[in-house]
């Protein structure tokens, strides 16, 4: 695996603190946008579709860190739009470091080489670099020749100046495992990221192009195809053993979106960073007033093919924590690769106790 024993450690302790005080919900990722703005109109966006008023519009450094206060989780992803145009990117990432969170900066590194000078290498920070596969691949999906060359190259300096890097890839339905395959080997030994976060692309309704999603099963069979063909050639994810095994159709997880709760330029988006239903005034309004047993596979149509780590994977990450060794087995030997596919968990309402208002920390 991809991530560092400080992280592992600090995050797993973390999570047993929230077990120890009876919380049922908890954050673990807070995906901070404080921008929708891009240079770039990838086919597969959901954000690029917004007027320009409301690209136009910021959270502000002090907006960002009061969120990371109010929310209290241990790790921030800033995603977008694309993060290196804020014009206070640099003071939100100082003041999030300066709070010992890990920091994983999104972008698609048009213009890291030109910003790097902003920062400073931290075991906090990780420039979490977009690359769908390899460069045909990855310039077809952002709409742009020349965007792999050019992420390539930032990727490479950020390295020789001692930056954590690692690799986001969204595969869609026209992946090609054995495609796939080559280019992990790519990023892992010869690139040489810390590590590789991949996930199934979500079908975002405002995506100028609709037809690349995919569907559970198609995921499942794809992921395990890919896996199979990964044994022995020791690739890094930057995520954990029990999430892969999701994807290969191993584990009935259902999603936990408090887990990545999500605060942008309108607010705290309810009840996830993929849908947009809503949003509240305040991270404990969020937690207290949503609705959650109205979300997931089953319960809301905009989830019934998601199975994207920003849902997935605090569930994966609790479940490694309560079961140790069951992830140790699937991190030693990989996820299965054939045999009967899980069966989906679809939502069901959960019991609500007493002790839920503590579920808002």
């Amino acid at each position: 695996m991809g991530i560092p024993l400080i992280q592992g450690l600090r995050v797993g302790g973390y999570i047993l603190r929230q077990k120890l005080r009876g919380r049922k919900r908890y954050p673990l990722v807070l995906m901070l946008e404080p921008l929708f703005q891009c240079n770039l109109e990838c086919a597969g966006c959901g954000k690029i579709a917004y007027p320009k008023e409301i690209l136009e519009q910021r959270l502000s450094a002090a907006d960002c860190l009061a969120a990371a206060d109010e929310c209290g989780a241990p790790i921030v992803s800033i995603p977008g739009g694309e993060p290196l145009i804020h014009e206070e990117i640099q003071q939100i990432v100082e003041g999030l470091v300066a709070r010992k969170k890990f920091v994983y900066l999104c972008t698609n590194a048009l213009l890291l080489r030109r910003k790097i000078d902003l920062f400073t290498p931290s075991p906090y920070l990780t420039f979490s670099v977009h690359l769908d596969g390899d460069r045909c691949h990855h310039d077809k999906a952002v709409c742009r020749e020349g965007v792999f060359d050019k992420a390539v190259e930032a990727i490479r300096e950020a390295q020789s100046r001692g930056f954590r890097v690692t690799i986001n890839s969204t595969l869609f339905d026209d992946a090609d495992p054995e495609s796939c395959a080559t280019f992990f080997d790519f990023a892992c030994h010869e690139l040489g990221v810390e590590g590789v976060t991949v996930a199934p692309g979500y079908a975002y309704e405002k995506a100028p192009v609709q037809a690349q999603f995919l569907r559970r099963e198609r995921t499942k069979k794809l992921f395990r195809e890919i896996l199979r063909l990964g044994r022995g050639r020791k690739w890094r994810f930057n995520q954990s053993s029990l999430y892969l095994d999701f994807l290969a159709g191993n584990q009935s997880y259902r999603c936990t979106p408090w887990g990545n709760p999500t605060r942008n330029v309108f607010g705290w988006q309810r009840p996830c960073y993929l849908i947009d239903e809503g949003h509240a005034a305040s991270f404990k309004e969020l937690m207290e007033q949503t609705d959650w047993d109205a979300y997931g596979p089953g319960a809301h149509e905009k989830c019934a093919n998601c199975m994207v780590h920003c849902g997935y994977e605090p569930t994966a990450v609790d479940d490694t924590v309560s079961h140790p060794w069951k992830a140790l087995r699937v991190a030693l030997f990989g996820p299965r690769t054939d045999g009967p596919l899980s069966e989906d968990a679809l939502s069901q309402p959960q019991p609500v106790g007493s002790g839920d208002r503590r579920d808002a920390a």
